[in-house]
């Protein structure tokens, strides 16, 4: 595997989903339901028969919820009194109250533990007013997760988002727990399907989202899924880095030769996605001077420039000395390569190398005749004549060509061709980057 750091674990600030989990500031503080009356009016409410609430409850209810709401009250000297109060529920509405009350003492006390048992009191209670249900689930969830009960974290967002829970992102908790629980296939599963489902509805996707499943795939080396947020990433971040990353994502968990390689450094200087010294000597390497010796120079001059290269390393120099040898002749090679390519007795490796070298040289509509003649020959390596005649298609602005022909590619350079429909159609304007929601 090929080392490197990317750019979505360089940034500071982005080890999780960044997350609503200001409890108080949800409920907007002391919870107050509009619609149930505490016990304190409980006489005049069960006259109207609208609440029932037990004697022995609102005997000891009354006294505790008076100290509770009393200025400069400790909250914590109160938890004692919670255990009498809780023995006496009978009924839902002594459930609602008693679930109120706990919730405050504990939002008052900072106990988690004490607003978890009082929100679902609330809910189980079934007296919460059903506008306010969703919101109420999906405290209960955060609060869940907060006590690393990561089961009912993901049970109870999900049950807000079935209720019409829509803000904070409530999806990206239930991925989150999965996660935390080291289930990180499933919850990249759940987000993706996520995803897929905002994609179909037409509604913005977080990139935060796509980036902590990338970065959750990659730190647990799970390459398909890695290389499935990468394409994501890009898809809606074509940055520079999101290029970078996707481009050594490929690189890092599978494996190419050198000629697949090529064609990945390829897509990368062409998304000005060569970042690191490595990134040059690899282009170099896979394009080797003695065979494209225009494109060796060329890409070693850049990254001289660049900074990234440096003029009086060894392999620079060689590079450099091996490929400016070799242009003049090569150059003038062209024309018979042509011709012996468009003879018909032709063999697929002399019009592959043919457009191998137009190619090289800038010269794509060569190239892409030279590569269709490639097409018709027998024993052509189809996927990767395919690969190039859509690159040279590309180079012409053909996108529809381009992708026409990348969808042809099988195999190991599959996933290759993707990426190169994805620029093609990036560059079309058939693809538009939408913004973080």
């Amino acid at each position: 595997m090929i080392s490197f750091t990317p750019s979505f674990l360089r940034a500071k600030g982005r080890a999780g989903f960044h997350m609503a989990l200001a409890i108080a500031l949800a409920m907007g503080g002391a919870v107050a339901v509009a619609g149930y009356a505490e016990p304190a009016y409980a006489a005049k409410k069960e006259k109207a028969g609208k609440t029932n609430y037990t004697k022995e409850f609102v005997a000891i209810y009354q006294p505790l919820a008076g100290k509770a709401n009393a200025e400069g009250a400790d909250a914590n000297a109160l938890k004692a009194e919670i255990a009498p109060l809780l023995a006496e529920v009978k009924t839902d509405d002594d459930k609602m109250a008693a679930g109120q009350l706990v919730y405050n003492i504990g939002t008052k006390s900072q106990d988690i533990g004490l607003q978890r048992q009082g929100m679902d009191l609330m809910l189980e209670s079934g007296k919460v007013n059903p506008e306010s249900q969703p919101q109420y689930l999906f405290v209960s969830g955060q609060l869940a997760y907060q006590a690393k009960d990561w089961a009912a974290a993901r049970d109870r967002v999900q049950q807000a988002i079935a209720a019409g829970y829509t803000q904070n992102d409530p999806e990206a908790i239930i991925a989150e727990a999965y996660f935390n629980e080291g289930r990180e296939t499933e919850g990249l599963n759940y987000l993706s399907g996520v995803i897929a489902q905002r994609e179909a509805a037409g509604a913005a996707v977080p990139v935060e989202w796509i980036k902590r499943g990338l970065t959750v795939a990659y730190r647990g080396n799970i390459g398909a899924e890695a290389r499935k947020y990468s394409v994501m990433l890009v898809k809606y971040d074509p940055t520079r880095d999101s290029w970078g990353d996707a481009i050594a994502i490929e690189r890092s968990f599978f494996n190419y030769d050198n000629q697949e390689v090529l064609d990945l450094m390829r897509l990368a200087r062409r998304t000005d996605a060569l970042r690191s010294e490595r990134d040059y000597v690899d282009y170099i390497e896979a394009a080797d001077p003695r065979r494209l010796p225009g494109e060796v120079k060329a890409i070693t001059d850049e990254g001289i420039a660049a900074g990234k290269l440096r003029k009086g390393d060894v392999f620079v120099n060689d590079a450099l000395n091996m490929s400016s040898g070799r242009i003049a002749a090569d150059k003038a090679d062209l024309p018979g390569l042509a011709r012996d390519a468009r003879a018909a007795s032709s063999k697929a490796v002399t019009a592959m190398a043919a457009g191998d070298a137009f190619l090289s040289y800038g010269d794509a509509p060569v190239a892409e005749e030279m590569y269709t003649i490639a097409m018709g020959k027998a024993g052509v390596d189809m996927d990767r004549v395919m690969t190039r005649l859509g690159i040279a298609q590309l180079e012409q602005g053909k996108y529809d060509e381009a992708v026409a022909s990348f969808a042809k590619v099988s195999g190991v350079r599959k996933p290759i061709a993707e990426l190169w429909t994805l620029h093609a159609k990036l560059e079309a304007g058939d693809i538009g980057a939408q913004p973080a929601a």
